[in-house]
């Protein structure tokens, strides 16, 4: 039987994987899958922002829109998200209103924001999602940065594509 971080480094995988079908598609490179308590994959999320015009449309925001719908606060409380890149504010937002108990992420938003610089379509807040937890009334445990690397692998060349700065 795999351990937790085994698994979380699985999950975390086929998230960068998700990010790179994202990009294929002409979206922004990111993914996330939402885990059972014993660690199944219940749900898998990319970023809609290219294909469905919605600057809103982020693979984690996407995730726990689907997740709160079809799963109660009280299961979600024992679930993980696990995502290509640290949520951003607005995602962080949405896993704290759908009641997930636990984040595993890639990248950091430190690094993301390093990485893209000051790009139009995502101008990244340098604001970590363990500070936006942290303003709420309930506990969100985060695990992360990890395989870095690995994640912001999939960037690479995205954010200059067209001549866009």
């Amino acid at each position: 039987m795999p351990t937790q971080q085994e698994t979380d480094l699985a999950h975390l995988r086929r998230t960068i994987d998700l990010a790179r079908q994202a990009r294929a598609r002409g979206d922004h490179p990111f993914g996330a899958l939402l885990a059972g308590p014993d660690g199944t994959v219940l749900l898998e999320a990319m970023n809609t922002c290219g294909t469905e015009g919605d600057r809103t449309g982020h693979a984690e925001r996407n995730l726990m829109t689907e997740a709160s719908k079809r799963y109660d606060a009280v299961f979600l409380a024992q679930c993980t998200m696990v995502t290509s890149a640290e949520p951003c504010a607005m995602c962080a937002g949405s896993v704290y209103w759908a009641g997930v108990g636990r984040v595993v992420h890639g990248l950091s938003e430190t690094a993301l924001k390093a990485l893209i610089g000051p790009h139009p379509e995502n101008l990244t807040m340098d604001l970590p999602c363990r500070a936006v937890f942290a303003a709420g009334q309930r506990l969100v445990e985060v695990i992360g940065p990890l395989l870095s690397d690995e994640s912001a692998a999939v960037h690479d060349g995205f954010w200059n594509r067209g001549g866009v700065a």
